[in-house]
């Protein structure tokens, strides 16, 4: 046993992983140590407004760029992935102009049938924050292909610890949720610049290749499957995790909606702390093993019950004491916001384990399946909101039942991912 964690510890898997979960707890520390001082300063009301307004930025960006910025890890050659990069970036800025113009001419009307008239003077800040979301993408997948993952990781600490000074420093005079919609949306601004700044020296490295006649719309056709098949999963994913602060905004007032968007926060720091930084170099490598022929299936396997190892203790930490950690930590109103999270802890927990899974799905050609699960997931997230806003009339129970039904989801996503999985590893022997 000891010589395979040394054996695995020396791998490039195991060190990239390393160093991009490394920069994420710099980065996540750094939010932590901040928030008992923003939570005070602000109080749940700003939260529920800001949450709900990056709720909205959720949904959209993952159509900014109609998810062409994930193909650009897959191209065996640079060029290719270059060319996608400007695809997806001017896709981004098309759709971010029709989107203005959209909330100019019905702005009001749109925020009045949502229920959410408390964000109708930021919302023209919703695609400025997702044309710099798109940016952010794009430098960041074009930074993982070239396996940069210490720029990646330096970025997210420095970008973290700007933002939560400047949330501080300026909310220590003026704490209202404007301060807060627009560092949002600069936050993300920043983290693409930053990200440029590490990348510059790949991209003007960059060698010309023999075979990089094709052009950019030759490169998007060829790439379909993200827009047909991605673009519309991630969106419904979006909408299904952004449900809860939408609906408990419109139900229950921005106060509920605080409570949940302060809950969330907190909760997928462990998620983000190693999931993503998994998910970030995991996708890569398991592209590389694909093409390679290697054993994708155990390969996944390793990287789902090594997450499952490590976070259990966090996670169950919240399930046990999550009102009296939230309550102790940001302040005595904050405490519903730990009821919310014991049940939340469940379903992200779910989550944290399935980031290898979500990973393989192109690899594994599962766009067409991963776009059908994620109508099922919105719509039965939807029918245990519904079930807890309308039956039981009760926020805590609405978050309980979505969060169940979300654990049940993940569970099955995992499961199916390990079978065809496996299935492709038989076809290949």
């Amino acid at each position: 046993m000891l010589k395979r964690f040394k054996k695995l510890a020396q791998g490039s898997l195991f060190r990239n992983i390393l160093t991009v979960a490394t920069g994420t707890a710099g980065a996540q520390a750094i939010t932590m140590l901040a928030s008992p001082f923003i939570t005070r300063l602000y109080g749940p009301e700003a939260f529920g407004v800001l949450g709900a307004f990056l709720a909205l930025v959720m949904v959209l960006s993952p159509i900014a760029a109609l998810c062409y910025p994930i193909a650009i890890v897959l191209p065996r050659q640079d060029s290719e992935a270059k060319k996608i990069a400007q695809l997806s970036a001017l896709l981004a800025l098309t759709l971010a102009f029709v989107i203005t113009l959209l909330l100019l001419v019905a702005g009001e009307t749109i925020v009045h049938w949502l229920g959410l008239e408390a964000i109708y003077a930021f919302v023209l800040f919703i695609p400025l924050a997702m044309f710099f979301s798109a940016l952010h993408q794009i430098l960041q997948q074009w930074l993982i292909r070239k396996k940069q993952f210490k720029v990646t990781a330096k970025v997210a600490f420095m970008q973290s610890a700007i933002v939560n000074t400047a949330k501080v420093g300026i909310g220590w005079f003026n704490p209202v949720a404007a301060v807060l919609i627009v560092i949002a949306t600069l936050a993300h601004a920043l983290h693409a610049v930053m990200l440029f700044v590490g990348a510059k020296a790949t991209l003007a490295s960059q060698a010309v290749d023999d075979n990089s006649n094709a052009g950019i719309w030759a490169l998007a056709k060829k790439y379909y499957d993200f827009p047909l098949f991605r673009a519309p999963q991630a969106l419904i994913n979006a909408v299904s995790l952004s449900l809860p602060v939408l609906m408990l905004m419109s139900f229950f007032g921005p106060a509920a909606a605080g409570f949940y968007a302060l809950a969330k926060t907190i909760l997928a720091m462990p998620a983000n702390l190693l999931g993503k930084a998994v998910a970030d170099v995991f996708y890569p490598r398991i592209t590389e093993a694909a093409n390679n022929g290697e054993n994708v299936a155990a390969l996944l396997r390793k990287a789902t019950w090594a997450l499952a190892g490590v976070g259990v203790l966090p996670f169950a930490l919240i399930v046990v004491a999550g009102p009296w950690l939230f309550g102790f930590v940001f302040g005595a109103e904050w405490t519903v916001s730990g009821e919310y999270a014991r049940w939340m802890a469940l379903w992200l927990y779910a989550g944290f384990l399935n980031r290898p899974s979500v990973a393989a799905i192109a690899t594994l050609s599962l766009q067409g399946f991963f776009l059908c699960y994620e109508i099922v997931s919105v719509l039965l997230r939807a029918a245990a909101l519904v079930a807890g806003f309308m039956l039981f009339n009760s926020d805590v129970i609405a978050v309980m039942l979505f969060s169940l039904v979300s654990v049940a989801l993940n569970v099955l996503l995992i499961a199916f991912t390990f079978i065809k999985a496996a299935a492709v590893e038989q076809r290949t022997r």
